[in-house]
């Protein structure tokens, strides 16, 4: 288990360099130690070379106590059992014992760090049981002591064990919350950006769609060569219409991109369209040479801004469709209010769409819409024309629906 030493520089030590400057530590305090002891006893030379040579063992074992921490627990322990019966100076290599018994239990070994204690538990007990009466080297009260202190090695090692899976386990979830939050925020971002895409199309899909009638229009008259005055008149006409189209989808080109704007710029409080400008919408689809028709019934009631919205560019987009590919001379567009629901009817009397051919994403796109607040749409041939039957709540709600991405080409 690595512990927290950091370099002189700031930086934390790597586990290699760690391990070697522990095992040095260890070395360094059991040599002196030893040092110390020797002045006050006296043995044989080879006894001397011996000691020192199982002390080199036993704390240079602790640089892979990470690595192979049963392994190194078993060679200190080892060398320890050599050494005291050896030396006559005591050095206190224990430490080296202890710090791998805590390292065996601290690095999920806990099963073996508890059979080691206990081992050497029994055999420090059995070897001073065997000792003659007056020449016991541990009493009673010193094996109870011994007994304790390895018992918690083995179990502060254990709760460190736990700390670090827990600090573990709590990163990874800081993790995965961090990876949710951002995956959230690009979902947020994407759905922004179809949103914004759409009330564009539909927009510049529309104006233009109109803007695009009212010049072939007034180029299939001027073809004609009408009179001076005649033709000044036809001009006059398709570029007012022009204009008032353009003038309309700027602003509400302008609306839609305002999503776009610096934080310091105030928060538009409309919606740039709804239901209220429906009157507009046909006014402009008139212009282009479609007879547009409105019929409402029960009573109207304010709806909410999105859904307000919502409705108004189903009209518009429907009105496009019939603008561009209809071939239709009359739109019928109906508001039936309910007491939960507005519905929505456009009708015309076009060819309507060719038979096993699949509907285009622009009516994709309206019922993306309907959805998202918890309503339907449908649009088929009817008759000789086509129809868009659309149902949307008069609430909306709590979470709308997030609709699906569509590729934006005609119907």
């Amino acid at each position: 288990m690595s512990l927290p030493l950091r370099a002189p520089g700031g930086g934390r030590l790597s586990a290699r360099a760690a391990d070697a400057l522990v095992a040095g530590v260890v070395l360094l305090v059991v040599a002196v130690w030893t040092a110390v002891s020797a002045q006050y006893t006296s043995e044989p030379a080879l006894r001397t070379v011996l000691g020192w040579a199982l002390i080199l063992a036993g704390c240079g074992a602790l640089y892979f106590r990470r690595r192979q921490p049963v392994a190194v627990a078993v060679a200190t322990l080892i060398a320890c059992v050599v050494y005291y019966p050896l030396s006559a100076q005591d050095g206190p290599l224990m430490i080296a014992f202890a710090l791998a018994l805590y390292t065996t239990a601290a690095e999920g070994r806990f099963a073996a760090a508890v059979a080691l204690a206990a081992v050497t538990l029994l055999a420090v007990g059995f070897g001073e049981i065997r000792q003659q009466p007056g020449h016991r080297q541990i009493d009673d009260t010193s094996l109870a002591m011994l007994a304790g202190w390895l018992i918690s090695l083995v179990a502060v090692g254990r709760a460190q064990r736990t700390r670090i899976a827990y600090l573990h386990e709590v990163e990874q979830r800081a993790l995965a919350a961090e990876r949710e939050q951002e995956a959230r925020a690009r979902q947020s971002a994407t759905e922004e950006r179809l949103r914004i895409a759409r009330e564009v199309h539909d927009v510049l899909g529309h104006s233009i769609s109109l803007i695009n009638v009212q010049s072939g229009a007034a180029l299939h008259r001027l073809g004609k060569k009408p009179a001076p005055e005649t033709a000044l008149v036809t001009a006059t006409e398709a570029l007012e219409a022009v204009k008032a189209t353009s003038k309309d989808a700027l602003r509400e080109l302008r609306a839609t991109l305002g999503v776009l704007r610096r934080a310091d710029e105030s928060t538009p409080t409309t919606p740039s369209s709804g239901l209220a400008l429906l009157g507009d919408l046909a006014a402009r689809a008139r212009s282009a040479g479609l007879d547009v028709r409105t019929h409402t019934t029960g009573t109207p009631v304010p709806l909410p801004p999105p859904v307000d919205l919502a409705a108004y560019r189903i009209v518009q987009e429907s009105l496009t469709n019939v603008t561009r590919h209809a071939g239709a001379r009359t739109v019928s567009i109906t508001l039936d209010w309910g007491a939960d629901a507005v519905r929505l009817r456009i009708a015309d009397d076009g060819g309507g769409a060719p038979e096993g051919r699949p509907l285009g994403s622009g009516i994709r796109g309206m019922t993306e819409r309907a959805r998202a607040f918890g309503g339907e749409l449908t649009a088929r041939n009817d008759g000789d024309g086509f129809l868009v039957d659309a149902r949307l709540p008069l609430t909306t709600p709590a979470t709308p629906a997030a609709p699906p991405p569509s590729e934006r080409d005609p119907r």
